[in-house]
């Protein structure tokens, strides 16, 4: 059943798609009956490398964009970061060394009410770049590796939500807190129920430092809460208290809402976050403190008619809007068809029941007895069982990402490595001498894994590590000990080769081969008694150019326990080609194809 447009009463977010590189994106909006047309404007900020050496302080300021509200005007919409050491009369001194990569990227979008009487904000959209998230795999592989497989009991409810990641996160959009409007950028997460931003008493974390910070005391319509609030997520977790405001989400002004000030934000995963914090639209049985989720105040406080939110998601590289959130309703020009509704099973969740996997046409037969399965967008790719997982990469020829970077450079750099070896260079200054590592004299810093295969584009991606670097180091350690067992250079190299086989992906993911797209199996999956198809090309993510460029397989093993699982859980390579609606009212989930 499709769910009437209520013209007065939707109301539209239109989300970002971001890409994997440290890389901020900001939009505005503005209020009814006012376009403002903004030109984009790319800002190289000042903070481009910003080291660390704590017996000061770093002090971080954000200005927030202004605007200039003419008609047909085409204002400039600046973000400001800075960055300012003030020794020893810094307020938050402290005894740590980092080195950060922080690059932003500004673009601007313009915005516009329908007729219709919904909203929408226009947004611009950047092609995925490996570097910032194989960085962070990299670095987070040793600190946040998240286990595979989960036992979460018949009180499991809230803690799927411990199983995010958010680290490749690809849509978001702005919301404000506060009298005046503070400005945010937020994952909506259907996965998650709380609402959580960085707070202004944040002062140890370098997340903190790197993302705008609620300030209770510049709002006039805050209201103390003080209850203290913890969240455990996949890689990282969060940590504050609850405060009460008013957050506003497109033209809509929730009154009194509670959400948490996160004092608390360790680990890799918020720094290199491109968003602030998240706003999760799941339902209030798995929200952190029992507290009422936005959506649910937006009923409550009838700002919206239908008890309805939908999702549709832009996969289209080629386009700059990234998607669109409608509360109230759904956008007709967004789908094809008729949906396919299935009941929620388990509130807390958007949880229903999902029948057989095919692969190739061909029914596996794995959950033929039925699998329960989560509608969620705070998630990137496809999370099944272990099983099934497998049984798709393997038929679309998919290996790990690290196994595929490691083999990478001994194709190509292997012989080059035992001919070093065999002549007596240092074996600690090859991998810098044939340029898959910078060298200062005491140690190695990694580059990115687009200067091992192509020179004219070559960029230093310093901080956190990279793979080729790192596979380089561990080549040279492996080819060494087997000149010294007296094997044959070709089966040194068949050696070293089986090796990388061997090494697992930090964060489970595994690569296919762009060059194969056009040969791998279709994947369906079964929903409400309807086989919903995914294309190679809707199912492969393609990050990176040229010969740089990567393709990983939008599937990742996800093992659940009996009674909560086995799980599915359809994050937005599945929401990205099925428009998605979400019916609190009548507590089901429909799908219909993505026009």
């Amino acid at each position: 059943m499709e769910v009437k447009n209520q013209s007065s009463h939707n109301r539209k977010l239109v989300l970002q798609e971001i890409s994997l590189s440290f890389s901020f994106d900001a939009i505005t909006s503005v209020g009814p009956a006012v376009i403002v047309y903004l030109r984009h404007s790319p800002v190289n900020l000042a903070c481009s490398l910003v080291t660390v050496i704590f017996s000061s302080s770093i002090n971080v300021t954000t200005t927030s964009p202004r605007f200039i509200l003419h008609r047909n005007s085409f204002p400039l919409d600046f973000l400001r970061f800075s960055c300012h050491s003030f020794g020893e009369m810094g307020i938050y001194s402290r005894t740590v060394a980092v080195s950060l990569v922080v690059s932003f990227l500004l673009f601007l979008s313009a915005s516009a009410e329908r007729n219709d009487g919904t909203f929408r904000v226009g947004l611009k959209k950047l092609k995925l770049d490996p570097k910032g998230g194989l960085a962070a795999r990299a670095f987070g592989s040793h600190q946040e590796n998240p286990p595979r497989a989960y036992n979460l009991g018949d009180s499991g409810d809230a803690d799927i939500v411990t199983l995010k990641n958010y680290l490749d996160a690809q849509y978001y959009g702005e919301i404000a807190i506060g009298t005046p409007p503070q400005k945010f950028t937020v994952v909506f997460d259907t996965g998650s129920s709380n609402l959580w931003v960085p707070s202004s008493k944040c002062y140890f974390s370098i997340a903190c430092l790197l993302h705008p910070k609620y300030k209770s005391s510049r709002s006039s319509t805050y209201e103390k809460n003080g209850k203290s609030a913890a969240i455990h997520y996949g890689t990282g977790a969060i940590a504050g208290f609850f405060s009460n405001d008013a957050v506003t989400v497109g033209d809509l002004v929730v009154k009194d809402q509670e959400f948490i000030e996160a004092t608390k934000e360790p680990g890799l995963t918020f720094v290199v976050a491109k968003f602030d914090g998240i706003l999760g639209l799941g339902f209030q049985e798995i929200s952190v403190g029992n507290a009422a989720p936005v959506w649910y105040n937006m009923l409550k406080q009838g700002l919206i008619k239908e008890p309805v939110f939908s999702f549709w998601l832009n996969r289209n590289a080629e386009d700059e809007e990234g998607g669109e959130l409608v509360f109230g309703g759904v956008d007709p020009k967004h789908f094809k068809g008729q949906h396919t509704y299935v009941p929620v099973t388990q509130k807390g969740y958007w949880q229903f029941d999902m029948g057989d996997v095919l692969i190739g046409g061909a029914p596996t037969g794995y959950c033929e007895s039925g699998c329960s399965a989560i509608a969620d967008s705070g998630t990137s790719l496809l999370a099944g069982p272990t099983t099934i997982i497998t049984m798709i990469n393997h038929a679309i020829g998919a290996s790990g990402v690290a196994s595929q970077q490691c083999k990478t450079v001994v194709d190509q750099y292997g012989q080059t490595i035992l001919d070093l070896l065999l002549s007596e260079t240092q074996p600690k200054k090859i991998c810098s001498q044939i340029g898959l590592c910078t060298f200062d004299g005491k140690r190695g810093v990694s580059m990115g894994i687009e200067s091992v295969v192509d020179k004219e584009n070559a960029k230093l991606s310093n901080g956190v590590g990279d793979a080729a670097c790192s596979a380089c180091e561990m080549a040279v350690v492996w080819i060494q000990s087997q000149l010294r067992q007296n094997m044959t250079q070709e089966r040194i190299l068949d050696y070293v080769n089986e090796l990388c086989e061997r090494i697992p992906s930090p964060m489970g993911e595994s690569a296919v081969d762009c060059a194969q797209l056009s040969t791998m199996p279709t994947v369906s999956l079964t929903i409400g008694g309807k086989v919903f198809d995914l294309a190679p090309h809707e199912y492969v993510l393609k990050v990176g150019e040229g010969a740089a460029a990567q393709c990983i397989s939008g599937f990742i093993a996800l093992d659940v326990a009996p009674p909560r699982g086995p799980l599915w859980i359809l994050g937005d390579v599945f929401m990205g080609k099925y428009h998605t609606v979400f019916d609190f009212g009548k507590a089901q989930v429909g799908f219909a194809e993505a026009a």
